[in-house]
This record gives C-alpha cells, structure tokens and sequence, in this order.
C-alpha cells in the first residue's frame, strides 16, 4: 500500500482522481453500461484536449514528462484545487536533485519553556505527526498526546481516540490528506514507509483513504471533541512551524462552555483523575547558564 519505491506515482494519482470525478461533474452525459467509477480514459483525454494514447501512456508510466500546460489541463478536468494542482505538478520537478536531508526533530529550549507557561493544551510535533513534546494539559485533554506516540497511528487504530472525535470520519480524511502533502516528494523517507506500512496493514479505512490520493495543506481548524470527562468542547486549533517542528495549540472562544471546560481540565492533573496540575514540558528546561539545545 505504501508509495515508496513506486515509479508511477502520477499514473496512480491520476487514476484514483479520475475514478472520484462524475461525468455530470465533467458536463458530459454519463450514457449506458459504464463499468467504470469517474471518467473514462478517453473523456479526461478529449476534456483535455490531448489524445487518448497519450493520456494512457501517462496512466501507465510510460511517459514521465509531460509539460505543464498538459497537467494543468488534466487538473482542470479533475477539478483539482489549487493545493492539489500543486502536488500534481510536483510529481514533473526535476528528478535529478540531491536527496533532502532533513534535520533530526529536535524541540527548541524555548518551546519547551513556552509549553510550561502557556496555560493551553499544546504540543510539537514531527513531520510524519509523532508527538515530540506536550505540556500536563495536553495530556489531559487526550492521553494520545504523550510524547512518544504518534497522532496518525492513535486516529486509526485506537478506539478511544476514535470515540474522542465527534466526528471521526472527517477528521481522519482530513488527517490523512495532509499526511500525504507532508511526505510530498520524501516517499522513500524510512519513517513515513514505515508508518504508512503500519497502517495500512491494520486499517481498512486507513487503505480506503489512502488510495483516493487526497492532499491538502497542513494547518489548523477546529477540533470537535468528546471530551471523557468534561463532555463536548468545540476547540480551535493552530499550527506554527518553529525550525524543523511544529507547534499545536488549542484554544476555546472567550467566555464559551468549552473555556470553562479547558478550566476545569487544568484543575486535574495529567491523568485526569484530579489533583492540580502543574504545566510542565516533557523534558527538563536547561538550568540557568546552560545553553539551548535548538
């Protein structure tokens, strides 16, 4: 199930956006005996103005370098926005590039003492959503959000974050669409083959999703949660990119029930079963004079 090692990557993005777009959706007649789900072959190629031979060379990776007024006027036919318009073209870059490096995942001092204070249910993440940092009240908020565990791998596989989500479906098409965008071109990348092998292996819903090649940016929105101990709570969440990680934070509008309720949150200790709680990050703050790790 995994994308890495796969040298076709647009014949299969191209195949499985194909297979989600309507011809009513195109403003062509859908007609008789259709066999396939979404267009055919042949209406995205005559839509496109290209031909046919053409356009299944490109499904079948047998031509890897199109222009892109040929992918854009494919992306128009499949009615891809313009974040999806953009993965698209990503896949005709350049292949011949140095391989990215990417910097371990290290948090920043400052984020650790910004954790401590903020009074937020907050936290860092990596880039394939494994949980690096988290401050008391995060935790809880949701026990998934310990460092050390990984916000993809909790959304599909553990019933009680499943629970968690008022509206899991959502959440987890959403979840997965933007994992796609954070691997971007980085398919070969040993944490993301891992975790996408992981998942796909356990989840059906996991496959299902995956398979649609959705993509969106990575940011923030609303998190609409069941809460086990102080009920529903409607929550913004924000995302900032700090160097090599990011950092999540949730809030509640002023004055709302689900304030009250993140008030109540941080009269409760880590484990949620009272005491009060101290904001603390998860690892130690550097002494005085020690120097940041950044």
């Amino acid at each position: 199930m995994s994308d890495s090692h796969d040298d076709n990557r647009l014949g299969k993005y191209l195949r499985a956006r194909r297979e989600l777009v309507t011809p009513e959706q195109a403003g062509i007649p859908a007609g008789a005996n259709r066999r396939v789900p979404g267009l055919r072959r042949e209406e995205v190629a005559m839509l496109a103005g290209i031909s046919a031979d053409y356009y299944l060379r490109l499904e079948r990776g047998r031509d890897k370098n199109p222009s892109t007024q040929v992918l854009e006027a494919i992306g128009r036919v499949l009615g891809l926005d313009e974040v999806e318009q953009s993965y698209l073209l990503g896949m005709i870059a350049p292949r011949v590039r140095t391989r990215r490096r990417h910097r371990p995942e290290r948090v920043p001092a400052r984020l650790h003492q910004l954790l401590a204070t903020i009074g937020l249910p907050a936290f860092v993440e990596g880039r394939a959503f494994d949980v690096l940092a988290s401050n008391d009240l995060a935790v809880a908020f949701s026990p998934r959000l310990r460092p050390g565990e990984n916000r993809l791998r909790s959304l599909m596989l553990d019933p009680e974050e499943q629970a968690f989500h008022r509206d899991w479906t959502t959440a987890a098409a959403g979840f997965i669409s933007a994992f796609r965008r954070q691997i971007g071109e980085d398919v070969d990348d040993p944490r993301f083959i891992e975790l996408v092998g992981e998942l796909a292996l356990s989840s059906e819903r996991f496959r299902a999703l995956w398979a649609r090649h959705d993509v969106r940016e990575l940011e923030g929105g609303t998190a609409l949660v069941n809460h086990p101990v102080v009920g529903e709570m409607d929550l913004h969440r924000d995302k900032f990119p700090v160097e090599n990680v990011i950092l999540v934070v949730y809030y509640a509008d002023h004055g709302s029930d689900s304030e009250q309720k993140l008030r109540l949150l941080a009269s409760y200790g880590a484990d949620g079963r009272g005491g009060p709680a101290t904001p603390r990050p998860s690892g130690a703050l550097p002494r005085s004079g020690e120097a940041s790790q950044d």
